[in-house]
């Protein structure tokens, strides 16, 4: 039986393979600068949730992505 991948809201294979490729070549000075813009990034949070929770809010995400 053959297996569908199922990939992110308007994501494809092209685009996965592409985020591989970046941080496969990514050095690790480059992956903790790149983590650390994270968060100084205003236009989003992070925010820590309980595991039993977070499949609520990768569905209230996917909404609020899908009406946009």
């Amino acid at each position: 039986m053959a297996t569908q991948n199922q990939f992110p809201l308007s994501w494809d294979e092209k685009r996965v393979r592409q985020m591989i490729e970046h941080y496969d070549r990514q050095s690790e000075d480059e992956s903790v600068a790149e983590d650390e813009a994270a968060f100084d990034n205003q236009d989003q949070a992070f925010v820590q949730v309980p595991l039993e929770l977070l499949p609520l809010v990768r569905e209230l995400i996917a909404k609020h992505y899908a009406s946009v």
